[in-house]
């Protein structure tokens, strides 16, 4: 299974990006991995795991989701050994624009594990953020729906709640906390919280300038990391 090392940081670009203008982002997000040492998690389309990941050398590949099926039948499931084949290494999986029952994410977390993908589990609440640690996902996103593709953070003492809700149940899960990131000071917020990771959407995909934002924001995650080294 790939590591993950904290601060690490998600560029998630959903259905906004698809094909050659998420390979551009990902070749910058790659780049700026190996530029600052930091770990970059990148989601996309199922479609393009293979063309993301042949080009790059620095990011861990994520798809959005998978399903926790066996080969063999599940018409129009996400099969997990065929992203795996096509190079993810990863998965997030209950987002809520892909919300899961309780025992279809039970049989999704499962099928990542058996075949090594890091797990990004989200939780929209306080109570499910307990819920889901139960189920020992690699990470953890804490996300209010709500907040979600507004350019609003979330609350810092939000963040803070959560964060320890997670840790009392699993101090081994990282946390990311990723809900309406769009600033730099955005990053600071969620990584002063004491969360392990941040990242974001719409406030990089939608941004006047994609490429400058992510830059930005990657820089103010490694400021972070030395500033803590320091301590």
């Amino acid at each position: 299974m790939r590591t993950v090392r904290k601060p690490f940081f998600v560029v998630n670009p959903k259905s906004y990006l698809y094909g050659e203008q998420a390979l551009e982002l990902a070749k910058t997000a790659d780049q700026l991995a190996a530029a600052y040492d930091i770990d970059i998690i990148f989601t996309c389309q199922h479609v393009d795991v293979r063309l993301i990941k042949e080009q790059t050398t620095q990011l861990i590949v994520s798809v959005q989701h998978i399903d926790g099926i066996a080969p063999g039948r599940g018409m129009g499931h996400v099969l997990p050994e065929g992203v795996v084949a096509a190079g993810a290494e990863a998965t997030f999986l209950n987002h809520a624009e892909r919300p899961l029952s309780v025992s279809e994410l039970c049989d999704a977390v499962k099928r990542a594990k058996e075949l090594g993908l890091l797990t990004i589990v989200c939780a929209n609440s306080l109570e499910e953020a307990k819920l889901v640690a139960s189920l020992k996902p690699d990470v953890m996103v804490c996300e209010p729906t709500e907040l979600i593709g507004t350019g609003q953070a979330s609350d810092i003492s939000y963040m803070i709640q959560t964060n320890e809700a997670v840790r009392k149940m699993d101090p081994e899960i990282f946390v990311l906390q990723a809900a309406g990131i769009s600033t730099v000071a955005d990053v600071r917020k969620a990584l002063d919280s004491g969360a392990d990771a941040t990242g974001g959407t719409s406030g990089i995909v939608c941004a006047k300038d994609p490429v400058d934002t992510l830059k930005a924001m990657i820089e103010e995650v490694s400021k972070w990391k030395k500033e803590q080294s320091t301590k």
